[in-house]
Order: C-alpha cells, then structure tokens, then sequence
C-alpha cells in the first residue's frame, strides 16, 4: 500500500438521511455502511483519513426527544445534544468502517474523537442568532419558552415559530494535537461531527460549552488545516460542482483555482444554503496552506481521486 498523505474527507447531511422515509437508527447505520465502503477504497489506495461528519437531524430528534420527555426527565443543552450525536454517529462510522476492514483484509483501526471546537465569546453571530433548531411550535409556546428560557424565536415562513440560535466562526479544534497523533499511529479518526461541540475560553482558560452550532464544512476545514492534510474532500450530493447551475448556461467544472472560486463566489454562483459554505470552507483551508481539494459525492471518491470525475480546486 503505497502512502498517497492524510485526508480529511467531510461527509454531507445524506451519509446518513438519505431521505425522510429512511431516518430510524437502522436506516442510518445502512447509510454509513454505503458511504464507509468508499472511503475504504481510499484507504485501501493508500490515504490516512480523518473522517467529519454532520448531525444536524440528529441533534434535531434529540432536541425534539428532551422537549417531549420535559414533565419526566430534565431537557438536554445544546452542546451536549452535540457530543451526544457525535457519540452516536461515530460509532456507526467506527463499526462500519471495523466491518468493512474486516471483509477487505485491511490492516486498520477506526476511532471515533468527541471534538471540541473553540470559537470566540466575541463573535458577532451571538449578537444576531440565525440558525433555526429544534421543532416548530405556536406562538404562546415559543414566547413563553422565549421569557423563560431566554431562547431566541422568530416565526419561520409560515409554518410555525422556531428557536435560532447563533453559528460562530470556528476557531481552533481542542483535540486536534490528539487527532493528529492517532492519524501519525495509523488509526483512521472520525471527529468534529457537526463541526464539533462549540466552546469558548473563559479568563482563566478554562473552557465552557455554549449553545450554538458551527458550520460542519468550516469545522472540517479548520481541522484539515491543523492536522495539514494533504487533501481536503467534500463528499455531497453531487458528483461536480456548476457555474449557471440550472440554467440553459449551466456548465459543470472539472477544477477551478482560488481566484476562479472567489470570482464565482462574487458573481453569485452558489447557493446560500447548498454550495456556497462548500466553497467557503475550501478556500479558508486553502489560505491557511492548504494543497488541494475535492469536491463529488461518495459512490465518485474512487473515480475523483484518479481524475475521471469531481471538481478539483487547486491553489
């Protein structure tokens, strides 16, 4: 097996919900297992991989869970439904990728990291909560939830009102030294689920957990840079990036630079809640040094990385 360098590869929301009839537990583990056995094929090429993952619908059950069983139990924080899914989801990933190990004759060891991810106290997003989470509820419910709990609500396009809490920038992953370490001993780590668990630094130094989530593509970037990886892939839902997308004009990119990704960004090319935190992501661990990056969905990762597919950036 000959070395080919660490990659970071960031799973997308469908690595585990493809859609909303196979969201239970076992319909999930089905999932991991699909996207574990391509990413065995990188393995198998030759990569040492940190594996992300998101857990947005996961922390979504949790919460809706802890608001059913209020009057029973007490209800779960934020960032504890976060090391909770990342719990959760890491096993998955670890026991799919120990069984698929076990059928290839790989050599291997999955571990799963519960990831801490400093941002700063200061960040703006605090001061302007975006982010919905949790279930809908009525009005009453949500501004009495508002007054006494002090959560953020606002009404969402009709369809009921929600609590939005903020997305801070991430800055630094607190177990990236380990991560690295593991990655240096041979182990394949699956971390910074979610972007990891948001934490912020108090005078002391200690650090506290707060109720908010990180972008999970900027998580993964951060922690791509720290461990510098030589390749930062994003698997989603689509085998290529497009410019025009949709459109008669539509063109499909097997690569693009850092200053062609800027200009496409300038002309608004990517969608706000699809692609565009993709691209961002790339080009934050491109500054910070990075070599290259991919862009397909996980059936591609064995075509992309030999150059039949996917979108490449480079610097």
């Amino acid at each position: 097996m000959q070395k080919k360098g660490v990659a970071v590869v960031a799973v997308g929301g469908n690595a585990l919900i493809k859609d909303k009839d196979h969201e239970t537990i076992q319909d999930q583990f089905v999932a991991a297992s699909d996207t574990t056995a391509h990413i065995a094929d990188m393995i198998l090429a030759g990569w040492d991989v940190v594996i992300t993952h998101g857990n947005g619908p996961q922390v979504g059950f949790n919460l809706r869970r802890s608001e059913l069983a209020k009057d029973e139990v007490f209800e779960v924080p934020l960032d504890y439904c976060g090391a909770d899914t990342q719990g959760s989801i890491g096993y998955m990933f670890a026991q799919a990728l120990h069984n698929e190990f076990r059928r290839r004759g790989i050599q291997k060891q999955a571990v799963a990291v519960v990831t801490q991810t400093i941002v700063d106290k200061n960040d703006p997003a605090f001061q302007n909560p975006t982010k919905p989470i949790g279930s809908f509820m009525d009005e009453a419910t949500a501004k009495e939830r508002a007054a006494k709990d002090g959560w953020t609500v606002v009404e969402d396009a009709g369809r009921g009102w929600r609590r939005v809490v903020p997305s801070p920038i991430p800055q630094r992953i607190v177990e990236a030294e380990s991560i690295h370490s593991l990655i240096d001993q041979g182990f394949i780590v699956v971390g910074v689920g979610g972007g990891g668990i948001p934490v912020i630094e108090l005078e002391n130094g200690d650090i506290t957990g707060v109720e908010a989530v990180i972008d999970k593509d900027f998580g993964a970037a951060i922690v791509a840079s720290a461990v510098k990886a030589d390749l930062f892939l994003i698997s989603t839902g689509v085998e290529r990036v497009a410019i025009h997308f949709n459109t008669p004009q539509e063109k499909w990119l097997d690569q693009m630079t850092v200053a062609e990704a800027r200009q496409y960004i300038e002309e608004g090319h990517f969608a706000k809640g699809s692609m565009l935190p993709k691209i961002e992501a790339i080009l934050k661990y491109m500054d910070a040094g990075g070599k290259r990056a991919l862009i397909t969905n996980p059936e591609n990762i064995k075509n992309a990385l030999e150059g039949k597919t996917g979108t490449w950036v480079v610097p």
